[in-house]
């Protein structure tokens, strides 16, 4: 019933009326989506000889609506680009990225990679029809309807939830018919379903009905609940936790104290997060990935669809393949999104933080930097390690607030920068940097970041600093509630500066008296006495002077480096190069510094936070 509604009002008339708001008669549509297209007058009927109640249909109106009103923002973002079309599709001119971002709703704050791939879909859609779209309509079918069972549009008719004793459990009770094709009201019962409850949801959270869909031949249940937790402030904040993107080492984060004389000072020295092992195994699935799809779009080129092809067989094999490869992927990162969200929030609650200020490198765009980079930089996982960071730190009432930095014009923003903080830059600033650290192109095409002298701080105290200094700037997102710092001021920015803790004073080597007179050493440093003789064997004598002894093979992944080129443990046994050790598991392949806040004054105690900190 959803994928024949969606089919029906897939079209620009439809989509407009329903994100207009209002109905014929000039009403406010409701918020569900359901009783919107009720009120627009879309209904819908079950097939003919099924009987269904009126909660069903519910449901799939639901589904069809919420995925009719996200087909807005695509339709208007198609519109602003055709408008807007480039003399060159791969390439726009300053003048045509402002023309194309005017044209956009909200096209300011949008990233540039969104753009392009619906440039590139309109191109490849010019190249084989020989002319434009009209609209996003034309040139993407309606959606497919997911299997699933939204009961959030269903009332206690239909499904209830309550908590079991054990505050670990719930039980669900829903109407499911008894036939693939039920023909009357008898042929639906209630079915109870137990449910065990992750040790996420708290014992005193409000359970709501989930959203049921199968998978693997098992029913999943997408269970919401709602709990209180303080309410996060936009300004007032003294500590912050400065978070810094890289490559290899994933997170660079650290803390930093406003004081009431404005001085803002670093408090400690800092961690680091780095899942090399973790990202070498997600870079050789995607490897393995590429291959399959290469391999299997080969077949469907010699297949060329023929049913009764001797490579039809093989194709499904690869195909079945190439989902298993994905779902290993999905699963990869997904964990390495919630480890670095849980270890970014454990550093700031260590600290005493009240906000976390992350990077804003949603403008990201890897280019010029050869292919194997350019992929590695394009496939990170940094938008779900935001979505979980921001959901953990509203339960830790902890505020996330993006902080962008200032990016030079013309310099590509790379992951893996760091501030050199030994040798200071000698003459004139640059004429284009506003603020403590402003990153500039370098030879190579990668963005390197200077520092003015005195501020030896890395990158993650320039983040924090400039949130702390721009707090009164911080906006809030009313659809999400996400809190965002979008623009830079020169005036805050002259402040944003970490300061050292202790002034560093050069001591006086100043000469006060005669030099002392050094006895030569007869000998460089070396044994005085002949080495002893060592018993027989293959080892022989011990040598002279300082010989490391040989490393052993490490017993454990966790005290290895891995990098993107390691390779897995062989069978054979002739050769047996140290690769990573498989079946090791997530965690010893994820590397966490400890924290070392070596605090000038006494950090305050935390509040007592609602909800699970472990």
């Amino acid at each position: 019933m959803a994928a024949g509604l969606l089919a029906a009002c897939w079209n620009a008339a439809d989509v407009d009326a329903l994100a207009a708001g209002v109905d014929a008669g000039g009403r406010a549509l409701p918020t569900n989506a359901w009783m919107a297209l009720r009120r627009l007058g879309w209904t819908i009927s079950p097939p003919e000889g099924i009987r269904v109640n009126d909660r069903m249909m519910r449901m799939a109106q639901e589904q069809a609506g919420r995925l009719l009103r996200s087909a807005k923002w695509r339709a208007d973002l198609t519109t602003g680009v055709l408008a807007t079309w480039p003399a060159d599709p791969g390439r726009r001119t300053p003048g045509e990225w402002d023309a194309v971002r005017e044209a956009v709703p909200d096209g300011r704050h949008l990233p540039s990679s969104i753009i392009r791939c619906r440039t590139r879909q309109i191109a490849a859609f010019q190249h084989r029809r020989g002319r434009m779209p009209a609209d996003v309509f034309e040139l993407e079918a309606a959606p497919d309807a997911a299997r699933m069972l939204l009961l959030s549009a269903c009332d206690g008719q239909q499904a209830t939830i309550v908590r079991a004793d054990d505050p670990g459990r719930a039980l669900l009770r829903l109407q499911l018919p008894t036939r693939p094709d039920p023909r009357s009201y008898r042929d639906w019962t209630w079915v109870a379903c137990p449910i065990t409850l992750p040790p996420t949801v708290p014992p005193g959270a409000v359970l709501h009905l989930p959203t049921l869909r199968t998978r693997s031949g098992r029913v999943h249940a997408d269970l919401a609940f709602t709990h209180a937790v303080p309410k996060a402030r936009r300004t007032g904040h003294t500590i912050a936790l400065g978070v810094d993107w890289g490559l290899n080492t994933l997170l660079s984060a650290g803390a930093v104290r406003l004081h009431d004389d404005g001085k803002i000072t670093a408090v400690g020295a800092g961690a680091q997060f780095r899942p090399a092992g973790v990202l070498a195994k997600q870079h050789r699935l995607r490897r393995v990935c590429e291959y399959l799809h290469a391999k299997a779009a080969h077949y469907q080129r010699l297949i060329n669809d023929t049913d009764s092809h001797s490579l039809t067989g093989r194709h499904a094999v690869l195909a079945e393949e190439i989902r298993h490869v994905s779902d290993r992927r999905s699963h990869l990162n997904d964990a390495l999104a919630w480890s670095a969200a849980r270890w970014t929030v454990d550093q700031a609650i260590t600290a005493g933080a009240s906000v976390i200020y992350v990077e804003d490198l949603r403008s990201l765009e890897a280019r010029g930097m050869g292919r194997s980079l350019n992929t590695r930089l394009s496939q990170q996982v940094r938008g779900q390690i935001v979505d979980r960071m921001r959901h953990l730190a509203a339960e830790a009432a902890s505020p996330w607030s993006p902080s962008r930095p200032a990016i030079l014009p013309g310099a590509a923003p790379a992951a893996s920068s760091r501030c050199a903080t030994e040798k200071p830059p000698t003459g004139p600033p640059h004429p284009a940097g506003n603020g403590p650290c402003a990153r500039t192109p370098s030879a190579a095409g990668r963005a390197t970041a200077t520092w003015a002298p005195g501020w030896g701080c890395p990158l993650w105290g320039s983040i924090a600093a400039r949130g702390l200094t721009h707090q009164t700037k911080t906006a809030t997102d009313r659809a999400s509630g996400a809190m965002a710092i979008r623009s830079v001021v020169d005036a805050l920015e002259a402040t944003a500066v970490v300061e050292p803790a202790t002034p560093h004073t050069r001591r006086d080597r100043s000469k006060t008296g005669p030099t002392r007179r050094r006895t030569p050493r007869p000998a460089p440093r070396r044994r005085r006495a002949p080495s002893p003789t060592g018993p027989s064997g293959p080892a022989g004598k011990r040598p002279e002077g300082h010989a490391p002894p040989g490393r052993t093979r490490l017993p454990r992944a966790a005290h290895r480096h891995q990098g993107v080129t390691t390779i897995s443990t062989p069978t054979t046994r002739r050769h047996r190069p140290q690769g990573a050790a498989l079946g090791a598991g997530f965690h010893l392949h994820a590397h966490a510094t400890p924290p070392r806040w070596k605090t000038i004054q006494p950090i305050p105690q935390p509040a007592d936070h609602t909800g699970s900190l472990s």
